[in-house]
C-alpha cells in the first residue's frame, strides 16, 4: 500500500495562501523499497566575470524498482508568487546568477531537474516539492534565507553560501530569500 502525500497551494484568504497536505492515493501496490534519493554532487565552481556560478546537476533519480509509475499522480513543481524557472537534463551545468537564491528540484512531469531562480524578496510556498534537490545562494548584501515547514517553523537558515547544497525537500514548505 502507498499513500503518497502532496503539497497543494490553498488560496481563498485574501492574499494569505495556505499549504495543505492531502494524504491519500492509496494504492494496492507493495513496494521493497523505497525510491533511492538521488546523489547530489558538490562540484568545482567557475566563478564568471559577472559573479554568477556554474554547477552540474546531478544524474536522473531512479525510477522504483518494480513498481509501475503509470498509476502514480505527476505534478510539476511550483512556487508561488511565481519566480523564473528552467528545466535540464541530469549531468548537465547550470548558471545561478549573482543575486539569486537558486533551488533545484527533480520534476516527473519531464524527467529533468527544474531549477528555480529566487531573485526579488518574497516568502515562496512550495508545491509538489518532493524528494532531494540542492540549492545554492548568491544573494548579494549578506542576507539571511530560510527554509519553513509546515507549521512555520524554521528548517534550515543561511546566509549566500559558494556551493551547491543537498536539500531534502519533503520538509520544506516555502522558502523566504531574504
Amino acid at each position: 500500500m502507498i499513500s503518497i502525500r502532496k503539497k497543494i497551494p490553498v488560496r481563498g484568504l485574501g492574499s494569505i495562501a495556505a499549504v495543505a497536505t492531502v494524504v491519500g492515493l492509496t494504492l494496492g501496490l507493495s513496494m521493497a523499497t523505497a525510491q533511492a534519493a538521488p546523489t547530489v554532487k558538490t562540484v568545482a565552481v567557475q566563478k564568471a566575470s559577472t559573479g554568477d556560478r556554474t554547477h552540474v546537476l546531478p544524474a536522473i533519480p531512479a525510477k522504483v524498482s518494480g513498481a509501475s509509475t503509470a498509476l502514480l499522480p505527476a505534478n510539476s513543481p511550483a512556487v508561488s508568487p511565481s519566480a523564473g524557472s528552467t528545466h535540464q537534463a541530469g549531468g548537465t551545468s547550470y548558471t545561478c546568477p549573482s543575486g539569486n537564491l537558486c533551488a533545484v528540484v527533480y520534476d516527473p512531469t519531464t524527467s529533468s531537474w527544474e531549477i528555480f531562480f529566487l531573485y526579488n524578496c518574497a516568502r515562496y510556498s512550495l508545491s509538489y516539492w518532493n524528494g532531494t534537490g540542492n540549492f545554492s545562494d548568491y544573494q548579494t548584501g549578506g542576507v539571511t534565507s530560510y527554509f519553513y515547514g509546515q507549521s512555520g517553523n524554521t528548517v534550515r537558515s543561511f546566509r549566500p553560501i559558494l556551493d551547491d547544497i543537498s536539500q531534502d525537500w519533503g520538509p520544506v514548505w516555502s522558502i523566504r530569500n531574504c
